[in-house]
């Protein structure tokens, strides 16, 4: 794991500012490679072939630099046999299949990556990014440069930047930073499975994706019975654990909570490797997994750390806000920089569960889509107009008000009611771009005849919540302590394999992740297996009127920043607690605010600095 930069007609005092900015990235060794008017930044994180894996790599006339892991790397090598190998780096054998291959490379690999290719002689730079969009690359065009590089943060120290009211406005409404939009006018992300080329003599480009992975969600992959696809999971699974721990020559760990995702990862690499480290964040109350986490590490005969945060968030929860670049209000993100942090004094790898919930419909809000709760509710939407507003998130009643809500809602309003719109009826959109953007992406495929419920919604949730927030939040926070997490459940065979699934193989009598409960039978503690979906909470309410309850404050005044878009005569009622809204979603508007302002007041400052080299 790496970071990496370019600037296309650099000036030299940017390249020495790339360097520092991403060497969190990649403290063990630092390069700049300048040729024309190209230079390239690589700050390497060692992991395979410690000794000899040195970027840019070059070849004839190539040269690459790469952030990820290809699993399947020395498997490739055997197709690449006119090639006379240097190294035991990956890096080495990404060049070649491109240069073998072209594009066509994409369909062999099994990895996370987002690389840079530099062909000197037909002035080309290649950018790409894996499949599931792991690996961060963020660009920006000017009239006299191009700019990539791992982070945002890294981009705005050499480059004037201006934040973008559509791309904000959207994100209060969404939760998320809409692809490939960022917080900043003309600053994008590289979206997944896409490659782009710019002619470095000219600037133009042009951005193509690679892989179809709706394709995928249309098909039946499976003629397979039940039992049989339980047992092929189980077999992609254990391969790409074991392909995970296999290309890394420094220590494996894995993230451990309560579910049933980490603990099938820990249990598969517990039986490669006995007595693996495994990481668990501990809280304290109804939020705290690490009595689960310490069961199944028992279980597994694993080296168990947990590690208790309650003490840390006041101290540190701006430099984890700001770690991100853009505002970013996933508070998971707290815990899951602390136990990157934790795990980071021990390991340089760590294996996590992200994806499942995506793949095989992990969350509560796939069982209405799966029985099509909102055609048979929609008779009875008129009794929202009696029915009192809820005051308690985890009541009977507010999951049945909730549904009546959603149901009488259409594509990205029907969208946003099921996953988080805490801003509705307050927050206006119209004449926004990029919302308009991401409106027109839900419309497609709700309107998609050749789709389920079911699969729309893990679509959509694989484009908007896994690539735009659950990603994100993973890369830079382990990436913040050097930290390299690895996904065994965005395989390249399980990518291909369980979208394609049955609807009733993810979701039977109303459970979900169905099969992954029935491959958990063969390796979890019963008391496992059926526990119910929480995600990685984090005790927010407590937060929001305890530790962070005066720098929220002193942020949200009249005249903050969040006021351009959310009335203060909201702000101010909601820190004095006196809007009838449940306190589970007083707290979330809140901390959604806070992360805004934590982030526009840190910009201002940023920008005072930068110099105006373009």
């Amino acid at each position: 794991m790496c970071g990496i930069a370019g600037v296309i007609n650099y000036q030299e005092n940017m390249l020495s500012t790339l360097q520092l900015a991403l060497k969190h990235r990649g403290p063990d060794a630092q390069t700049v490679y300048r040729e024309k008017n190209v230079a390239l930044v690589h700050t390497r994180l060692a992991i395979q072939d410690v000794d000899h894996g040195i970027q840019p790599f070059f070849y004839k006339n190539y040269a690459i630099i790469f952030n990820g892991e290809i699993y399947n790397h020395q498997v490739l090598r055997q197709s690449l046999t006119e090639f006379s190998f240097q190294t035991e780096s990956d890096t080495e054998t990404l060049l070649y299949l491109f240069i073998k291959f072209r594009y066509e490379m994409f369909t062999l690999i099994d990895g996370m990556f987002a690389f840079c290719i530099y062909d000197k002689l037909n002035n080309k730079i290649i950018l790409a990014k894996d499949r599931a969009g792991k690996k961060p690359l963020y660009f920006h065009k000017t009239n006299r440069a191009f700019f990539f590089a791992s982070e945002l943060n890294a981009l705005k120290l050499i480059t004037p930047l201006e934040p973008s009211h559509e791309a904000i406005q959207t994100y209060l409404k969404t939760g998320v930073m809409w692809r490939p939009h960022t917080a900043y006018q003309e600053v994008y992300k590289l979206d997944a499975a896409s490659y782009l080329e710019i002619n470095t003599k000219n600037l133009s480009f042009q951005i193509k994706s690679y892989f179809n992975f709706l394709a995928y969600f249309q098909s039946s992959s499976s003629p397979l019975k039940f039992a049989q696809a339980v047992d092929k999971l189980n077999d992609y699974l254990k391969q790409s654990v074991a392909d995970r721990i296999a290309a890394s020559d420094v220590e494996v760990g894995v993230f451990l909570s309560g579910g049933i995702d980490s603990n099938l990862i820990a249990a598969l690499a517990a039986q490669i490797k006995p007595g693996i480290k495994t990481f668990t964040v501990k809280f304290s109350g109804m939020y705290d997994e690490s009595v689960l986490a310490k069961l199944a590490a028992k279980k597994y005969q694993t080296t168990h750390i947990e590690l208790n945060i309650d003490s840390h968030i006041k101290q540190d929860i701006e430099k984890i806000l700001l770690s991100y670049g853009e505002p970013f209000m996933d508070s998971s993100a707290i815990p899951s920089y602390y136990v990157s942090q934790e795990a980071a004094k021990h390991v340089k790898v760590v294996l996590s569960g992200d994806g499942a919930d995506e793949l095989f419909a992990g969350y509560r809000r796939y069982v209405p889509a799966m029985y099509s709760f909102a055609t048979y509710l929609s008779f009875l939407t008129p009794l929202l107009k009696i029915l009192p507003h809820p005051t308690h998130k985890k009541s009977v009643y507010n999951y049945f008000y909730r549904l009546l809500t959603t149901a009488r809602k259409q594509n990205l309003d029907y969208y946003l009611s099921t996953t988080t719109d805490i801003f509705e009826d307050v927050l206006s959109i119209d004449n926004n771009p990029v919302t308009a953007n991401l409106a027109e992406f839900v419309q497609s495929i709700f309107s998609n005849s050749t789709l389920s419920s079911l699969k729309k919604m893990l679509y959509i949730d694989f484009n908007v919540l896994l690539f735009c927030d659950l990603l994100v939040k993973m890369d830079i926070a382990s990436m913040a302590h050097s930290l390299e997490v690895r996904s065994p459940f965005l395989a390249k065979n399980l990518l291909e394999f369980a979208p394609g699934l049955p609807d009733e193989y993810k979701i039977k009598n109303f459970k979900t992740k169905f099969i992954l409960r029935k491959l958990a039978e063969r390796y979890l503690p019963t008391q496992l297996i059926n526990q119910p979906k929480r995600g990685f909470e984090v005790p927010l309410k407590h937060w929001v009127d305890n530790d962070l309850r005066e720098p929220i404050f002193d942020r949200l005044q009249p005249g903050s920043y969040a006021t351009n878009y959310i009335p203060y005569a909201l702000i101010g009622p909601l820190l004095a607690k006196k809007l009838n809204i449940s306190p589970e979603k007083r707290a979330k508007i809140l901390w959604s605010l806070y992360c805004l302002e934590v982030w526009y007041a840190n910009e201002k400052t940023e920008r005072s600095r930068v110099s105006n080299y373009i």
